[in-house]
């Protein structure tokens, strides 16, 4: 005190003026501060935003705690019934969430964010039908009020490819690129999009770029499956494998992913190694007939005529109506100089609706009584 009196005397000798602005600005601090104090945060707010920092550490049970105090001091509060529903779809509570979003509807109906998030609810737990319907809405306010969410433009897309209307989800996917150009699941959706358009070049460039922008420790493995699917389509076999084989490093053991590997494998002549992973397949599931086929026409390829002939015979006993096994025999009986029994498994093939066994027929069965209508 003593300090600023011997400060404040000099200044009086020096310039009164000074002085003057000296109380002035001690003045202004004391009713800044006053203002502060009549500012402070509600305490529905506050328990808000307590609730907010709990739910990005997924803390949900405790964010819900804090949310329903919140209601309780302001039963109508939209967005804090909006963020409840939130946690309790990460806890499962999923008929608790739909309450809250309705009743976050009833005061607030064209809030994006909670149709959204009632949109998001219905597709995780596939009533797609509700979905679309909440989608739809929140694209509306979307679109009216310019909102760019890549997130909600992703999930939409994903529920048009779920109802295979792909050139609609393209058009979405490539407006959340746009927004979000490293958005690898939205790019990765766009290859899966292709491949079920049998657009195989443009998935393996989509999902070659997906790949290209991931971390070694997170990779998305069905990228690769898709991937190795597409290569297979374009006869691509080495590719194919390669990424099969990645597929099953993340992935081991599948037996879809090794009946297909060992396709490629064949397909290169690397039937030892087909094979191999046929017989894996068969030890995870005996009783699937198709890697009996396969490893069939694999022990063939290694001119092991006969016990390729016993798979494949075991495929047939298996599924009696594989067309592509009695096609495959009769390939084996041909080699093994038995055309009579081949064109009698192609004649089966024809009945079967084989495409391929056909053409087969008019080229080696000709002059052959056949079961052709």
């Amino acid at each position: 005190m003593s300090i600023l009196f011997i400060f404040t005397f000099k200044v009086v000798i020096w310039d009164k003026r000074f002085l003057t602005m000296l109380f002035l600005v001690i003045s202004m601090t004391g009713f800044c501060q006053e203002v502060e104090d009549t500012t402070k945060v509600a305490p529905e707010v506050e328990l808000f935003n307590q609730a907010v920092k709990l739910i990005d550490s997924s803390r949900y049970k405790e964010a819900i705690v804090n949310l329903k105090k919140a209601v309780k001091i302001k039963p109508d509060y939209p967005t804090a019934y909006t963020k409840m529903a939130i946690a309790k779809i990460a806890t499962k509570d999923i008929k608790g969430a739909e309450k809250d979003l309705k009743i976050s509807l009833t005061s607030n109906p064209n809030d994006f964010e909670t149709l959204k998030t009632m949109g998001f609810m219905y597709f995780n737990t596939e009533n797609y039908k509700d979905c679309k319907v909440y989608f739809d809405s929140a694209a509306n306010i979307a679109a009216a009020d310019k909102i760019d969410d890549a997130e909600f433009l992703f999930y939409r897309a994903r529920l048009m490819f779920l109802g295979k209307a792909y050139k609609d989800a393209l058009t979405v996917l490539a407006n959340a690129t746009e927004i979000k150009p490293k958005y690898i699941e939205a790019i990765v959706l766009k290859g899966e999009v292709r491949f079920a358009q049998k657009d195989y070049n443009y998935a393996i460039k989509e999902l070659t770029e997906a790949i290209g922008l991931m971390k070694s420790d997170a990779l998305d493995y069905n990228a690769y499956k898709t991937r190795a699917k597409s290569k297979f389509e374009v006869q691509d076999y080495k590719g194919a494998v390669s990424d099969w084989s990645v597929y099953l490093d993340g992935v081991p053991g599948e037996e879809e992913a090794l009946i297909a590997r060992a396709a490629a494998r064949i397909n290169m002549n690397d039937n030892t190694n087909a094979i191999v992973d046929l017989d894996e397949a068969i030890k995870k599931n005996p009783k699937n007939p198709v890697p009996y086929n396969y490893r069939g026409v694999a022990k063939a390829g290694n001119k092991q005529l006969v016990e390729g002939l016993k798979d494949i015979d075991y495929s047939i006993k298996l599924k009696f109506d594989y067309a592509a096994a009695y096609v495959n025999r009769a390939a084996i009986k041909f080699a093994s100089k038995d055309k009579r029994g081949a064109c009698e498994d192609l004649n089966k093939a024809d009945t079967l609706g084989d495409k391929m066994a056909y053409k087969l027929i008019d080229q080696y069965c000709k002059g052959m009584n056949d079961n052709r209508k």
